[in-house]
């Protein structure tokens, strides 16, 4: 599996993200054994990057995983908009990951500049626990071109998270062209990023391998995020993603 160096900081991840999402109360709801098990099983198969988030209810199954696999770098993402409740998220993941330095945290959702702005007694706090040792690396999330576009020359945001998949899917405001084009910039910034819902949310699973392919061959795009809920799936993408061809086990059971 390959690694790249996630925007300026000094993270080495996999191209391929574990997202964890759908193994959460929200979806699947699989016990945190079970979530350990499979992010375990990615991990030996050279999946080192782990997203979750406040939201997501799923940091029992990092928390399990990271004691078998203490080195996994983990992005974490919280609404939290003023100091109180960034100090309350960042307490939250310490305690659920069981470890006190977070690798990248991310304000969840942005929608543009504006909304940083409402959010910057929280990011400002971030950036004081980055230059700490406590935050690896701060940055956002995003459906929104014009949070990308603003990440990439907001000082101090080191990462992006945005949604960018072959038909443009779930973005908000503008084509998947002007999504590519944001995409280019911020990484030209020295921002790292990372691509949500490269599936369309499930739409596209039909046509997965493409999907991942243009995900991975995007200018600018340093890892891609995937829901994955069983081994045959971890399998499977983590064939594709290493440049491969899965095997005809892991392929029929996807």
């Amino acid at each position: 599996m390959q690694r790249v160096r996630l925007g300026a900081r000094d993270l080495w991840v996999s191209r391929l993200l574990f997202g964890t999402l759908t193994m959460g109360p929200l979806q699947r709801n699989l016990p945190p054994e079970r979530g350990a098990e499979l992010l375990c099983h990615a991990a030996a198969r050279g999946v080192n990057f782990v997203d979750t988030a406040e939201y997501y209810g799923t940091y029992p199954h990092v928390r399990l995983a990271l004691a078998k696999w203490p080195d996994l770098v983990v992005c974490t993402k919280s609404y939290a908009y003023d100091l109180d409740g960034a100090k309350r998220s960042v307490a939250l993941a310490q305690e659920g990951i069981g470890r006190e330095r977070i690798d990248v945290f991310l304000l969840h959702e942005q929608e543009s500049e504006h909304t940083l702005r409402g959010h910057e007694a929280a990011l400002s706090y971030y950036l004081r626990l980055r230059e700490e040792g406590i935050l690896g690396a701060v940055g956002l999330s995003t459906h929104h071109i014009a949070a990308v576009r603003a990440a990439a020359r907001w000082p101090g945001i080191d990462v992006v998270f945005p949604i960018i998949n072959p038909r443009g899917l779930g973005i908000v405001d503008g084509t998947r062209e002007d999504m590519e084009a944001a995409v280019f910039k911020a990484h030209a910034a020295g921002r790292g990023v990372l691509a949500m819902k490269a599936l369309g949310g499930g739409h596209l699973i039909g046509e997965r391998r493409a999907a991942f392919r243009y995900a991975l061959d995007l200018p600018g795009v340093d890892a891609v995020a995937v829901g994955m809920q069983s081994e045959a799936e971890i399998d499977f993408n983590c064939a594709l993603f290493s440049g491969g061809e899965p095997d005809a086990k892991s392929a029929a059971e996807t």
